[in-house]
């Protein structure tokens, strides 16, 4: 057996033997941090003193100044008496009957915005996935209603559903389904019907920004792979594509579900809550009731909000998280 001699060693091994590893000098120290210092520290909360001041003086002081009127007698038309009332406004509000008819018009003004918004955003969504000629500039027709108001849209609906000369009559009179012009914002059904339509039309673009954002980040092997196992398109998309963006579409959901329940532009400018009170939701019937004078029953109003979002967010999260382990 013959032997070579080894450059790195200097002594003899055998052929075709591994040569002895060569030293290295080893890794780099780490640059260590800066340390923390007093004079470091300061200059971090300087930085951080205008963001903080800024969100304490208009957001926490508003909300805790708003929240003390909930339990005082705050009313405009008599600000001689502003004393302690406790629990009072919300024995009002409970006490109202209107308040029952707008709770039901909250949750019919929530379920039927949110479930089209949903089906649509994602089939827009999809769509715009492929790529294709002017794929931007679909984009870019399909995002614009989110950068315009949404009481701006409110008013543009409401000429559009106007019983004497509006375009959506004279469409359903030229295709021959109406003969004569039906009151859409008079009626109680027909009013909560075309205000719904009109935040449906705003609030699909939400879902497709979100969802087209999630579906860019499913890699195309995923893809590859379905279609070579002779999956379909439905089953592509309920075995690849939900799954994969599960929790973007929880979350997308959630925030959509708030947004809803405290969106009144619309209503305000198409209905302003009427007729007979048909058309009120929760933050619609707050500003009514703010515009009335009544400081402390509308404080309290919105206290009985944040707590309904509250517990239908806790509901809402541990019933996804229980899904998501029962998957796993």
């Amino acid at each position: 057996m013959s032997l070579s001699t080894s450059k790195e060693a200097g002594r003899p091994t055998r052929r075709g033997a591994r040569p002895a590893p060569v030293k290295t000098a080893g890794p780099r120290p780490r640059s260590r941090k800066p340390a923390f210092t007093v004079r470091r520290g300061l200059a971090i909360a300087g930085f951080m003193a205008p963001a903080v001041l800024f969100v304490t003086v208009f957001t926490y002081y508003p909300m805790i100044s708003g929240s003390q009127m909930a339990f005082r007698n705050w009313n405009l038309n008599d600000l001689t008496d502003t004393s302690w009332v406790g629990i009072r406004n919300f024995q009002a509000i409970f006490r109202d009957p209107v308040f029952y008819t707008v709770l039901d018009n909250t949750l019919i003004w929530v379920v039927a915005s949110l479930v089209p918004q949903l089906v649509i955003g994602f089939a827009i969504a999809l769509w715009l996935r492929r790529r294709f000629r002017f794929r931007g500039l679909y984009q870019a027709l399909v995002f614009f209603p989110w950068a315009i108001s949404g009481f701006l849209i409110g008013i543009l609906f409401r000429w559009m559903f106007n019983s004497e000369f509006g375009v959506v009559n004279d469409l359903l009179s030229k295709a021959g389904l109406i003969d004569e012009p039906v009151p859409w914002l008079a009626e109680p059904k027909t009013a909560m019907a075309a205000v719904v339509i009109a935040n449906i039309w705003y609030g699909v673009t939400f879902f497709a920004i979100m969802i087209l954002a999630a579906l860019q980040s499913i890699p195309d092997e995923l893809y590859e792979a379905a279609e070579l196992d002779g999956a379909g398109k439905v089953r592509t998309l309920f075995q690849v594509t939900i799954p994969y963006i599960r929790a973007t579409l929880a979350l997308t959901v959630l925030l959509r579900v708030i947004w809803i329940f405290n969106f009144p532009d619309i209503i305000f400018g198409m209905t302003g809550g009427g007729p007979s009170n048909e058309t009120h939701i929760v933050t619609t019937w707050m500003i009514t009731i703010t515009q009335q004078g009544d400081y402390g029953k509308a404080s309290a109003l919105g206290l009985v909000v944040v707590a309904l979002l509250m517990v239908f967010s806790v509901f809402y999260l541990m019933a996804t998280r229980e899904k998501k382990g029962a998957r796993s």
